[in-house]
């Protein structure tokens, strides 16, 4: 058992750091240049797809817009809904926000992409939202269905860009299109490296919308950002991502939300350790309650046993730049029913059925990641066509 690897690791110990900000406070946000947006929104019906994530210096982009006399008509939001609280898949209705009684629109659910009814009232679209550069994360797909919806009706779409925590590194299979879904719709890498900006470039730039239209795509860019800077998120960007740690850890641990492993929701860190009531052998454990944004937790009120990532710091994850897959395959090889370890939802998420099959075959992460090598080379040199920042 590969236990050790984790108690080995425990020298890194630092204490839990909370989403304070910025660590580089020298990048310029593009919702800090208004400059270069509001005169494009003067006069116009103004459309807002965001979130809790929406804000600057504690602002929401929807109070900023007001204030500045910009005539705002209609709030869309993503998964998890416009003040980030709701479940991973909970279904959000479509209601008024609180403070400004303006009409918010689900695009999750049974409503992943705007309609024309829902459009007819708006002139141009702006885009906000904190991604964390993963394939699997559904903002994406948000932005693929408002890209696409924009593009039919011929409204214009400004994307306010922030940085890419994960944008250090790309790793991962490339996704088939056998098992394109809401949490992979494009033939990326599980990593991309990209920010939402240089992402929506690409959904344009390779016709990855319906019948290949284009959208009227601006972006505003951040200035003073480069893929390699150490960028800490100021607000979490959904309620099962609350740290830094989480977010290094969710590109491979949320590959568990495919197996009867519990990956901490529920719990006060999720994504941060990984468990289930029949990996006994294992001495630490945790026991999943339900809670806001975990209603319904895997395994509630059961004690998992697992592998506990909270006593490592941070920036040992970050550091290491690839997808890490040995854990997936310690806990399969320990789990007493291997029969039962994958659910259906594990090839929608590697984007694949060999990853399952490689691992189930006994095969090792060098072998497994051999496969990946073509793919991503290839998938760089489109990607490069599309980067705004070194």
């Amino acid at each position: 058992m590969k236990v050790i690897k984790c108690l080995f690791l425990v020298l890194a110990w630092v204490l839990i750091l909370p989403l304070k900000g910025e660590s580089n406070s020298s990048i310029i946000l593009g919702i800090e240049r208004m400059e270069e947006y509001l005169p494009l929104l003067k006069d116009k019906r103004v459309g807002v797809v965001g979130n809790q994530t929406s804000q600057l210096y504690k602002t929401h982009l929807v109070d900023t817009l007001l204030a500045n006399g910009i005539k705002l008509v209609k709030i869309f939001s993503p998964e998890h809904g416009f003040r980030g609280t709701a479940d991973a898949g909970e279904l959000v209705e479509s209601q008024r926000d609180s403070k400004t009684n303006l009409p918010v629109v689900s695009l999750y659910g049974d409503n992943n992409k705007p309609t024309d009814k829902q459009l007819e009232d708006v002139d141009i679209l702006l885009f906000d939202i904190q991604d964390v550069g993963v394939r699997f994360y559904t903002y994406i797909s948000t932005l693929h269905y408002v890209m696409e919806a924009a593009a039919e009706l011929n409204i214009p779409l400004i994307v306010l860009d922030r940085p890419n925590p994960n944008g250090h590194y790309i790793d991962g299979p490339i996704l088939e299109k056998k098992y394109q879904s809401f949490v992979g719709m494009h033939p990326v890498p599980i990593v991309h490296g990209m920010t939402i900006g240089e992402y929506a470039q690409m959904i344009n730039g390779e016709g990855w919308l319906g019948e290949k239209i284009k959208c009227d795509l601006k972006i505003i860019a951040c200035e003073n950002y480069n893929h390699q800077m150490d960028y800490k998120v100021p607000i979490a960007p959904s309620p099962n991502l609350p740290n830094m740690r989480s977010i290094y850890l969710y590109p491979y641990l949320c590959l568990f939300e495919g197996t009867v492993i519990s990956v901490g929701r529920g719990t006060d860190k999720p994504f941060q350790q990984i468990g289930n009531p029949e990996l006994q052998a294992y001495r630490y454990s945790f026991i999943p309650k339900s809670m806001e944004g975990a209603k319904s937790p895997k395994h509630m009120d059961e004690r998992c046993f697992g592998i506990d990532f909270t006593a490592i710091t941070e920036n040992f994850f970050k550091s290491k730049g690839r997808l890490d897959l040995s854990y997936l395959i310690e806990l399969y090889e320990n789990y007493p029913e291997k029969s039962e370890f994958f659910t259906n939802f594990f090839n929608l998420l590697a984007g694949n059925n060999s990853l399952q099959n490689d691992i189930k075959a006994k095969k090792t992460e060098v072998q497994i990641r051999k496969k990946w090598e073509k793919g991503l080379e290839d998938f760089k040199n489109i990607r490069n066509n599309y980067l705004l920042y070194p």
